[in-house]
């Protein structure tokens, strides 16, 4: 992961016995670095299984729009979501990336968009707002001076429609935050992407306990679904009170913004697992 070696990486995330597909601890930098190459590939393929559902009717790229499979709870630290279903859409609207559809509009209400917490996770209704919309202060708080200000004078020279949230505690102490930015056009959205929030190296605007953050290029990108642009950070070492992980969806008129925090470290499979759901159902 971006801010350790490769090595780090591998020996920050828990130790897999021979059951779960990992080696033991490599001896020498070259099996260091098989060996957490080893583990990222397990990362992936355990999230990309999951969120692919177990019939091939899902496949492994987008799923077609209705039910979404829910994750079960496994051992490799994912998280179980209730059933998800994509929200109905108005009559004779298309899906956001139909061939009809081209400027990647989103029709349905944005608010059941948005991914609802795990099972067994505190719920931070604050994040819910009035109506489901949250104020764009709100938002906007996540992030340090004097970016929030630079931030929220973009947001509004954009043409921001409206933000709503989700957010939730799980038993490990994750603290998660998904903002999903309502635009006019999926042109805004992919140049804000591009020109303002992803950076190459690190992410245009800095949030609150991680202001040094750097690209996670070795991340792997779990969601198949050609149509969304994703970037994702994590913060340098050493960490503030807590580790705290970032993520940025571009899906045609919608920005996703994906937080997670934690004392300690916050898990790949999670943060991968969120970024995944999240992107399948903003398709």
């Amino acid at each position: 992961m971006s801010g350790t070696t490769s090595g780090e990486a591998g020996a920050a995330e828990p130790v897999l016995d021979e059951e779960s597909g990992a080696a033991s601890e490599p001896s020498s930098p070259r099996d260091r670095l098989r060996g957490a190459a080893s583990a990222l590939r397990w990362v992936t393929a355990a999230v990309v299984f999951a969120v692919a559902g177990t019939t091939t009717a899902y496949g492994v790229g987008r799923l077609d729009r209705g039910d979404l499979p829910g994750l079960a709870a496994e051992a490799d630290g994912l998280w179980e979501f209730p059933r998800l279903s994509s929200p109905p859409l108005p009559s004779d609207s298309p899906a956001p990336f139909a061939d009809e559809d081209r400027p990647g509009a989103h029709h349905a209400d944005p608010r059941a968009l948005v991914l609802p917490a795990p099972k067994g996770a505190v719920e931070d209704r604050a994040l819910r707002g009035s109506d489901g919309w949250l104020a764009t202060e709100d938002f906007l708080a996540e992030y340090v001076e004097p970016d929030r200000a630079a931030l929220g004078q973009l947001l509004v020279d954009s043409g921001l429609r409206h933000v709503t949230a989700r957010g939730w505690t799980t038993e490990d102490g994750t603290r998660t935050r998904v903002y999903l930015l309502h635009f006019g056009t999926a042109a805004v959205v992919d140049d804000l992407f591009h020109r303002h929030m992803a950076g190459l190296d690190a992410p245009g605007h800095r949030v609150r306990g991680a202001e040094r953050a750097v690209s996670d290029q070795e991340l792997p990108d779990t969601t198949g679904i050609e149509e969304i642009r994703r970037a994702v950070y994590d913060e340098t070492r050493p960490y503030g009170r807590e580790h705290v992980r970032q993520g940025y969806l571009s899906a045609g008129d919608v920005l996703a913004v994906v937080l997670q925090s934690r004392e300690g470290t916050v898990g790949t499979v999670p943060f991968l697992q969120t970024l995944a759901l999240q992107s399948q159902l903003l398709t």
